[in-house]
Formats: C-alpha cells, sequence, structure tokens
C-alpha cells in the first residue's frame, strides 16, 4: 500500500502535488471568474471601450486571464510529467513570454495616462482618444515581443531542427542551455523594467506636484491619481520580483530539491499569481463609474437568474 510519502515521477510527493494543485485551481478559478465579470462588464458600456484609461485596463484584463490559464497549463503538466512535443512548448514559450511584459508594459501606459489627465488636462482628450489606444496597444506588443525575441534567437542557432519533434516536459529552462543565455534574458527584463520604474517615479513627481498646488475637487482627483500610481508601483515591483525568482530557485536548488520545491510553489503564488490579481482592485473596484457599472452588472444578473427560476418553476408547476 502506497504512504504519504509514496512519489511519483520526477520525486513528487503525491499528497503535497494534490494539495497544491487544488490550491492553485481554487486560487486561479476565483480570480479567472472575477476578471471575466470584469470583462463583460466593460463591454456593456459605450464609455468604456471608448476611453483609453478603460481600453488599457480590459487590456490587462485579458492579458492577465490569458497568462493565468497557460501557466496554470503548465503547471499541471509539469506536476504530472505529461511530455508534449517541443515545437508546441516553443510557441506557449512565445505567448507566455510576450504576456509576461504586455501587463506591466500596458500600467506604464496607464500611468502615463493619468500623468497627462492631471498635468496636462488640456491636451488629455486630444492625446488620449480610442485610435491612440488601439495604436498604443500594438506598440506594447510589439515592445513585448523583443525579449522573447533574443533568447529564441540565440537558442534556435545553437539547436538542431530535429530538437523541435523530440517529446519533453516544457518548462522555461529548456530554452535555456546555458547560464549566459539566463543572464542576457534577466537583463534584458531588468532593462525594460527599469524604464518602466523611471516612468512611474517621473509621473509620480509630477503628479505631486499637481497635488500640492491643488484645491477643491482637483485636489481630491489628483490625490486619487496619485494613489493610483503607487498601486502601479508595487504591481510593478511584484512584476520584476518575477525576474529574479529563477536565480533563487537555482541556488536553493543546489542546496536542497524539497526546499526548491517550497521556493517555487510560494514564488508562483506571490510573484506570478498575485501581480495579475491586484488590476480588478486598482481599476475595477476603486474607479466610481466602473465599480458602479459592476454593481449594475450584478443586479442585472441576479435579476435574470430569479426571472429564470420561477418561469421554470412555473413551467413545471403546470406541466405537472
Amino acid at each position: 500500500m502506497a504512504s504519504n510519502n509514496s512519489v511519483i515521477s520526477g520525486g513528487f510527493p503525491v499528497r503535497i502535488i494534490n494539495n497544491r494543485v487544488l490550491i492553485i485551481q481554487v486560487l486561479i478559478s476565483v480570480f479567472l471568474g472575477i476578471n471575466i465579470f470584469m470583462i463583460s462588464t466593460f463591454f456593456r458600456k459605450d464609455v468604456f471601450y471608448t476611453t483609453m484609461r478603460y481600453i488599457f485596463f480590459a487590456v490587462t484584463l485579458l492579458s492577465d486571464c490569458l497568462f493565468l490559464v497557460m501557466t496554470n497549463s503548465l503547471l499541471i503538466l509539469s506536476f504530472f510529467g505529461f511530455p508534449i512535443q517541443m515545437w508546441l512548448c516553443f510557441i506557449l514559450y512565445v505567448v507566455l513570454s510576450v504576456y509576461t511584459f504586455v501587463t506591466p508594459i500596458t500600467l506604464t501606459a496607464m500611468t502615463l495616462e493619468r500623468y497627462v489627465a492631471i498635468c496636462m488636462p488640456l491636451r488629455h482628450a486630444e492625446l488620449c482618444t480610442m485610435r491612440g489606444a488601439l495604436q498604443l496597444i500594438l506598440i506594447i506588443h510589439s515592445i513585448s515581443i523583443v525579449p522573447c525575441t533574443v533568447t529564441l534567437s540565440i537558442f534556435s542557432a545553437t539547436v538542431s531542427p530535429t530538437f523541435y519533434s523530440k517529446d519533453r516536459v516544457c518548462s522555461v529552462e529548456i530554452f535555456i542551455l546555458s547560464g549566459w543565455q539566463g543572464h542576457v534574458r534577466s537583463a534584458i527584463g531588468q532593462f525594460y523594467f527599469l524604464i518602466m520604474c523611471s516612468v512611474i517615479v517621473f509621473s509620480y513627481v509630477k503628479i505631486m506636484k499637481v497635488a500640492k498646488t491643488a484645491s477643491g475637487e482637483n485636489k481630491k482627483s489628483t490625490w486619487k491619481g496619485l494613489r493610483t500610481v503607487i498601486l502601479h508601483a508595487f504591481q510593478l515591483l511584484l512584476c520584476l520580483v518575477q525576474l529574479w525568482c529563477p536565480f533563487i530557485e537555482s541556488a536553493v536548488m543546489e542546496v536542497d530539491f524539497t526546499l526548491f520545491i517550497n521556493v517555487r510553489y510560494i514564488n508562483y503564488i506571490f510573484f506570478i499569481i498575485t501581480p495579475r490579481c491586484l488590476s480588478p482592485l486598482i481599476y475595477g473596484l476603486r474607479d466610481e463609474l466602473f465599480f458602479q457599472a459592476l454593481k449594475s452588472c450584478a443586479f442585472s444578473c441576479s435579476k435574470t437568474r430569479e426571472r429564470s427560476f420561477y418561469i421554470q418553476l412555473c413551467n413545471n408547476t403546470h406541466t405537472k
């Protein structure tokens, strides 16, 4: 009879894997449910999909949903040692790499939009248009694809074409063949986040100056924008820590493999899942207009379900 300490391929204890997979599935299901509800609310009002900041908000929600679904799928495949062909793993890596950067770069764009709204109010309507938002989304995705292009160009130059027909357990580490490749990837990521952090600090300082001189309603709006910038900075910090996780995990794995599994699990929850679940809090619940739309949507959905229940009940009674 197998005990609690029995193992499956890869040396993971069965009981620990089941508990951890279950916890992650619950967390991701909750966050995906919240995000999908907010995305459906976004499409209910014209003002949301014609306003730059709400368009960017929807982009972060869609990006986070895709990222969470894909990382969770790879996590399950990795836990249970299920191999896939490397060409498919290659595609998954490209998508994950791109959307690792889409959310933080979009957050930076949202910060700049708040800067323009508060510090350059007369030019806000001119600069922050729906067309401008769509153009910026294209630019954001173009910038986000650069890091994985560099990494995979180096990788493709060092492996034979037959590599892509092999079956392996898919993970990021497969595409890092030597230490210097990992350093290049990390350097690019940290350069990106240095630029983004600089933008956040610049916007914070400028908005702070306006906040000190503002009065009345303008002061209230300015301080609210300042708090939004601070929350974006915290979100970006968590995303930055995610880039350091592979180095921490590599060092820990050399010491103790069980500790490595625990550290990687904690990193996944706090630095991969958590940063991508803050967007609904920052914009969805703190924004008064969107919050009212959420309440209205929740109320109408509740009324619809209640009406459907009574119709079904009446039909059943009439049938009997």
